[in-house]
């Protein structure tokens, strides 16, 4: 899963999320990287959707830090947003450790570069680019 690819709508955004959830199983750490608007979020509802869940259930967790996909999903999604975490203590104090433990669902990253130390060895990682046409570059690379 290296490489990059150009995605140029939402849909296609969430179709490249679905694609990439085949190859998903529990125990798997994505993490999402880029700035607000790059298509985080919609990359996530592609991969709910390819586990087989609701991609209209799917939303930004910026305030809650985390939200479960488990209906209908294959596996369960456990959706994160370190957006507003302030240090990696604070990522702990909500149990992120407790989640990594357990390795029963998927876990998403988002702005999962401003703690990388917490992500395990074998981590994927997508790196979101806005272009100059509105479109997007996905850049990936792990596992």
């Amino acid at each position: 899963m290296n490489g990059s690819r150009i995605i140029d709508s939402e849909s296609a955004m969430i179709a490249f999320g679905a694609e990439i959830a085949e190859s998903l199983k529990a125990g798997d750490v994505v993490a999402l990287v880029g700035q607000l608007g790059a298509g985080k979020t919609h990359f996530t509802k592609g991969i709910v959707s390819g586990l087989g869940g609701d991609p209209e259930a799917v939303t930004s967790p910026t305030f809650t830090l985390v939200h479960e996909y488990a209906s209908g999903c294959r596996v369960p999604v456990f959706h994160f947003d370190f957006y507003r975490m302030d240090s990696a203590a604070e990522v702990l104090g909500i149990g992120w450790e407790d989640y990594l433990d357990e390795a029963e669902g998927i876990l998403l990253v988002e702005w999962a570069d401003k703690f990388p130390e917490l992500l395990p060895a074998g981590t994927k990682w997508f790196r979101f680019e806005i272009l100059n046409d509105g479109s997007r570059k996905l850049h990936a690379h792990g596992e």
